[in-house]
C-alpha cells in the first residue's frame, strides 16, 4: 500500500513523517491517504494534520475533509478559551492563580503546540491548600460532580493530584483541578510551588506553566503516570515546544522536579518521530513500539505491547501493596477505578 512504512502495514509512523515532511503526502494512493486520515483521527491528531498540510496539494476529498478538521479545531479552540474564562470568573473572588495546563495553555498562550490541537477537558492547577474554596467555587458556578462513588472520592482526594472530575450542568464540559501534576502515591514529587510560582500570564487572570514547566508536564504526564495513550499527540507538544522555546535551562528544570529520565526520554523519542534524531536506546523502541501501534483503520494494535504498558502504569502510580488493595476494591465494585486511567 503506498504510504505504508517501509513498504509494511501502515502504523503511527505513516502519521509522524506526515507532519514532519507535510509534502510527502504527495506519493499517498487512495489507501494511504485513508490510512493516514484514520489514524490521525485514533491518535485526536487530525486538526494537527490539517494545520500542517495547509497549503499542500491534496486530492480533493481529502481537502474537505481537512478543511472540516480545521474549522473543528477553530471552533474546539474557541469553546476551551471560552471555558478557561468561565473558570477565571468563577475563582476570581478567591485570588488564586489559575494556571491553564495542555491544550488550552497551548491556545491561549498562542503557540506553535496549540495549532489545530484537539482540546477536551479544561485542566487547571491552583494551589493545594486552596482546595476547598476552589471546589466551592465551582459548584457554586454550575460544576457538579462526575463520580459519586464515596470510594473513588475519597481516593482522588486522599491519593491523586487532583479533584475528583466536575462536569458543568449546562455546557457539559468537565475540568480536572490539579495541586500538582503527579499522583501522591507516585514514586516522584514534582515541585508544585514553583510551576505555579514560574507561571507565565497568558491573557488577564488565566496563566501557564513557563515552556520548561510545559515540556517537563508532557514528560511526566507520558512517562511516569500513564500508558502512553496519546503518546503521538504528546510527542508534538513535546517537539512545538522545543522547536519554539529550544531546551536552555530544560536539563535543570528536568532534575529539580525529579524528572530527568522522563525528559530526556521524551527529547529522544520526539526526535526520533518528528525531528532527525537518531540516539534512541533499546528500550526507546518499545515506547515507540507502543505509541505507534495502530493499523491502516485506525484500530489499536500491538495488544501484548499495550497490556504491557498498562500494567506499568498502576505500578508507576502506587506502591505494590497499595495497588492490590485498591484493585481489589474496584474488583468487588465492579469497575476499574482511577488508577485505571
Amino acid at each position: 500500500m503506498a504510504g505504508s512504512v517501509a513498504g509494511g502495514t501502515p502504523d503511527g509512523w505513516l502519521l509522524a513523517r506526515s507532519l514532519r515532511l507535510p509534502e510527502c503526502v504527495r506519493a499517498l494512493d487512495a489507501g494511504g491517504w485513508t490510512a493516514l486520515l484514520a489514524i490521525a483521527r485514533a491518535e485526536q491528531m487530525i486538526g494537527t494534520l490539517a494545520w500542517r498540510l495547509d497549503g499542500v496539494a491534496v486530492p480533493p476529498g481529502v481537502a474537505r475533509i481537512l478543511a472540516a478538521a480545521r474549522a473543528s479545531a477553530e471552533q474546539g479552540r474557541i469553546v476551551a478559551l471560552w471555558e478557561a474564562e468561565a473558570a477565571r470568573r468563577a475563582l476570581a473572588p478567591l485570588g488564586v492563580r489559575v494556571v491553564l495546563l495542555k491544550g488550552t495553555a497551548f491556545v491561549a498562550a498562542d503557540l506553535l503546540a496549540g495549532q489545530g490541537r484537539s482540546i477536551g477537558d479544561l485542566d487547571i492547577l491552583v494551589p493545594r491548600d486552596t482546595l476547598d474554596a476552589v471546589e466551592a467555587a465551582l459548584i457554586g458556578a454550575g460544576w457538579e460532580w462526575v463520580k459519586p462513588d464515596p470510594y473513588d472520592d475519597a481516593y482522588y482526594r486522599q491519593w491523586m493530584h487532583e479533584l475528583p472530575p466536575l462536569i458543568h450542568r449546562d455546557r457539559d464540559r468537565m475540568i480536572d483541578v490539579h495541586h500538582t501534576i503527579l499522583p501522591l502515591t507516585a514514586r516522584i514529587t514534582p515541585d508544585a510551588a514553583v510551576l505555579l510560582a514560574d507561571a507565565i500570564e497568558v491573557a488577564p487572570g488565566l496563566w501557564a506553566l513557563s515552556p520548561t514547566d510545559m515540556i517537563v508536564h508532557a514528560a511526566a504526564h507520558l512517562f511516569a503516570d500513564g500508558d502512553l495513550a496519546g503518546g503521538m499527540r504528546n510527542l508534538w507538544d513535546v517537539h512545538c515546544l522545543i522547536d519554539q522555546f529550544g531546551t536552555d535551562g530544560l536539563a535543570a528544570r528536568a532534575a529539580h522536579h525529579s524528572l530527568s529520565r522522563e525528559v530526556a526520554r521524551a527529547l529522544r523519542l520526539a526526535a526520533a518521530l518528528y525531528g532527525e534524531g537518531d540516539g534512541r536506546t533499546l528500550l526507546d523502541g518499545a515506547y515507540l513500539r507502543r505509541i505507534t501501534a495502530r493499523d491502516g483503520w485506525g484500530r489499536a494494535t500491538r495488544p501484548f505491547t499495550r497490556q504491557t504498558f498498562y500494567v506499568r502504569s498502576h505500578g508507576l502510580r502506587m506502591p505494590p501493596a497499595m495497588l492490590a488493595r485498591h484493585l481489589w476494591t474496584k474488583w468487588r465494585k465492579g469497575g476499574a477505578g482511577p488508577a485505571s486511567g
